[in-house]
């Protein structure tokens, strides 16, 4: 579709291009300015109104003789309102109008002028369920990407932080915004992620960030720890764009990426720096040694159950304490899924009936289960500390990264015994060492290249200097 200065002709395009007799949330409205017709179109729900009406209401008052000869003058003569545009491609200003976009065609101009006075419904800012602290900031991230760059730039008032504007998505045109500050950041990475985003082939972004993060990194799907980390908090995303990391951050979804992350990345939380050094150091060993825990804590217990003879005296109590009818591989295999069905099942149960519901399952596979002879009390009681150490660390991926390395740990260390848990270890450790981050970087660095200075921020957490988390 061309513009034309015939306003019929350009009216009778549009109508036919968003085939407004069937839309009903396109919305176009004649009006005369300065003695020349004139259409606006725009998307019910994403307009305010009152803007759109105090600038229709100066627009009447403009007589013939005092409008200019090109859009250009008009618009900076006679809109008065902050976000304005001009644009002739008419695929542009498709994707803009769809977006929320007020365009405006006057007869006699063969331009479209632009408003943006876009409204989006939005939640409010308020503390993620997942990603809470004990003490700190209480807002996170939203839906609208717009409300998400704000919180940024309320932590960092610095004309260094730069915020990109990309699209991807040949139907969605979704909006991503990529987050850094110059002179810290990477720039050859940063480079190589402006690349993969702009060169990305897909209809839509339809799972917004994890569709972007399979196109930004395809290969090594097989791995399960993630490449990414997430965290809906605006505090988290200031502090990591003022250590020179990236953010990404994608419309209609209330969470940064942030990149590169490797593992002790992913493990730390904001927590760590609410507190004092002392405490935070304590939180994050102690949320790495739990981490460890959740991995090897089941499958050594098998190990130990079938070799009961390398027991040592003192670790005589973690018998069973009555014969098993189910094997307990099979047991502990069964309660690996069964604890992912009741948190499936959690999500899908209305939020009135969550505690009744719980209450019960809890009673019913924990009592009742061991009564009926499915499973020893001794199963029960570790799979419980694993499950809820799982919730020590935000990292959905994370944690399901563990689960997957500790349940093929159960599975070899069932056929193979002795052999089969130091292969399930190795497997797991080097799932880890030889990943690598988004840019090709070691993923347990600082351990892998060694550095025994960064080793220690990772580990023990210091006072913090300007610039710094906090």
């Amino acid at each position: 579709m061309d513009f034309s200065k015939n306003i019929q002709e350009t009216i009778r395009s549009m109508n036919q291009a968003l085939d407004v007799a069937s839309n009903f949330d396109v919305v176009y409205r004649t009006l005369t300015i300065g003695g020349r017709k004139a259409c606006a179109y725009f998307i019910d729900g994403f307009t305010k109104d009152e803007v759109l009406l105090k600038v229709f209401q100066v627009w009447e008052a403009i007589k013939p003789e005092d409008m200019p000869e090109d859009a250009h003058g008009f618009s900076k003569q006679y809109v008065p309102y902050g976000e304005v545009g001009l644009i002739k491609d008419s695929d542009a200003m498709m994707v803009q109008l769809l977006t929320g976009i007020t365009c405006i065609f006057i007869d006699g101009y063969d331009v479209c002028l632009t408003l943006d006075c876009r409204t989006y419904p939005a939640r409010g800012v308020s503390e993620p369920e997942k990603d809470k602290v004990m003490r700190g900031s209480r807002d996170g991230f939203v839906e609208t990407l717009i409300f998400n760059t704000a919180l940024i730039r309320r932590r960092i008032r610095d004309p260094k932080l730069t915020m990109e504007i990309l699209s991807a998505g040949e139907s969605s045109h979704t909006d991503i915004a990529v987050c850094y500050m110059k002179g810290r950041v990477d720039e050859q990475m940063l480079s190589m992620i402006k690349d993969r985003i702009q060169n990305v082939h897909v209809d839509a972004l339809t799972m917004n960030q994890e569709s972007l993060a399979e196109c930004l990194y395809p290969s090594k799907w097989y791995n399960p720890f993630p490449k990414f980390k997430f965290s809906e908090r605006p505090d988290t995303a200031a502090a990591s764009i003022l250590e020179g990391n990236i953010i990404i951050l994608v419309d209609n979804s209330p969470a940064a990426m942030i990149l590169p992350s490797s593992v002790f990345d992913i493990i730390e939380e904001a927590d760590d720096y609410y507190f004092p050094p002392v405490t935070g150091t304590y939180l994050r060993l102690s949320r790495m040694v739990i981490s460890l825990l959740t991995l090897f804590l089941t499958p050594t217990w098998l190990l130990l159950m079938q070799n009961p003879d390398i027991l040592p005296p003192w670790l005589e109590f973690i018998k069973l304490s009555e014969e098993p009818f189910v094997p307990l591989f099979f047991q502990l295999m069964i309660l690996e899924f069964a604890i992912d069905g009741l948190r499936l099942a959690a999500i899908n149960t209305p939020s009135m009936l969550t505690t009744p519901l719980s209450v019960i399952a809890g009673i019913v596979l924990g009592e009742y289960s061991v009564k009926s002879g499915w499973f020893n009390s001794e199963t029960m009681l570790y799979m419980a500390f694993v499950t809820v150490a799982n919730y020590s660390q935000a990292s959905f991926e994370l944690g399901y990264a563990l689960k997957f390395m500790r349940m093929l740990m159960l599975i070899l260390t069932a056929l193979f015994n002795y052999w089969g848990f130091a292969a399930g270890v190795i497997l797991s450790v080097c799932a880890v060492v030889f990943n690598k981050t988004i840019a090709g970087k070691s993923y347990i660095y600082p351990l892998i290249p060694f550095s025994w200075s960064e080793l220690k921020k990772r580990f023990f957490r210091g006072r913090l200097p300007h610039g710094e988390k906090g």
